[in-house]
């Protein structure tokens, strides 16, 4: 199956086709339950079959399981074929069980405990720790990950972290990488738009993997950082673009919303929005996944999948026909930003 593709290149050195549709392997590193390995390699396959060549990845996803799961699945793949980026700022070391990190999020992983190092070092070491864990002889991008409030607990906290990136020469190491061509691009997977603005105000970023905050819920990020992307020819990667599920189940009990129950103002929000792709014969989960790619900085949408009915569903979502009538019909009912790209 051929999935459309969107070709970007900001720097002149050739740039990258990415798959509109991208494979997210977080659930890979068995986040909230542990899948088997041949689980997770009938997915990896299933996304395969169905065209997708954009894998994104980090040494945080499992303790490292999840980039140790796409070797064998990557080891016969022409390498020219897919879109290969993994994640610096975190270095995996050994430990003993009652220190492992993510207990409770990551399950049946290796005793690895997570050490943040956004220095020069610690993002050489994590580079040469991921090409050793994922067997590939090339990296397509690096992302600097989670300079964010929602990671570090606090501004403050953030806003020294970012410090130590520029400060402890993170960021030069980035830099050197992509001039030597040994990366084809650099920028960050944040979960915040506001991280992802200051971080392209001070640097020389080429894409962001942005997390949740371009999505039929949320359009903040149209006051000043996508427009800052479109001026710069920045590329945008919208991962989790059902906030954490509940664009993709609706507003069931229980529904999750950034990473939290939701409250009960998004679940009448999500509702409402579920109603108006109902009258248009949509479903919500199809204008979901789609509405990021109308905005022109974006090159890929990523959701998360933990099994071929997952991995399938996000399929039909990409192909999905989705009427334009039903985007203004959101933005005269006051559910869509009027300014959205459609």
């Amino acid at each position: 199956m051929a999935l459309k593709t969107r070709h970007w290149d900001r720097i002149g050195n050739g740039g990258l086709t990415f798959t509109e549709i991208g494979f997210g392997t977080a659930p890979l590193g068995n986040l909230y339950k542990a899948i088997s390995d041949e689980e997770a390699r009938a997915t990896l396959d299933a996304a395969w079959e169905g065209g997708v060549r954009y894998y994104d990845t980090a040494p945080l996803y499992g303790m490292g399981l999840s980039e140790t799961r796409l070797n064998p699945f990557l080891r016969d793949k022409p390498r020219e074929d897919y879109v290969l980026s993994t994640k610096v700022g975190r270095l995996m070391q050994h430990c003993a069980p009652e220190h492992r990190s993510g207990v409770g999020k990551w399950f049946e992983v290796p005793q690895r405990r997570e050490q943040y190092d956004y220095t020069y070092d610690g993002v050489m070491r994590s580079v040469e720790h991921s090409f050793s864990r994922l067997g590939v002889d090339r990296i397509d991008i690096l992302y600097v990950h989670d300079l964010c409030i929602f990671s570090h607990g606090s501004k403050e906290v953030s806003d020294m972290r970012i410090e130590e990136f520029f400060g402890g020469r993170g960021y030069d190491a980035m830099i050197s990488l992509r001039d030597q061509g040994m990366i084809q691009a650099i920028g960050g997977g944040i979960n915040e738009w506001e991280v992802c603005q200051t971080l392209a105000e001070r640097g020389d970023f080429d894409l962001f993997l942005l997390a949740g905050r371009y999505t039929l819920l949320e359009q903040k990020a149209l006051d000043s950082f996508l427009p800052l992307c479109e001026a710069r020819g920045i590329g945008i990667v919208t991962g989790g673009p059902y906030n954490s599920g509940i664009l993709a189940t609706g507003a069931k009990p229980g529904a999750y919303y950034n990473y939290e129950p939701a409250s009960q103002d998004i679940m009448d929000r999500v509702n409402a929005i579920e109603a108006v792709c109902t009258d248009h014969g949509v479903r919500m989960v199809d204008a979901a996944f789609q509405f990021p790619l109308l905005h022109p900085a974006h090159v890929a949408v990523v959701p998360g999948g933990q099994g071929v009915s997952e991995m399938t569903a996000n399929l039909q979502a990409a192909a999905a026909d989705i009427p334009g009538a039903l985007w203004d019909d959101l933005k005269a009912r006051g559910l869509m930003r009027e300014d959205a790209p459609t």
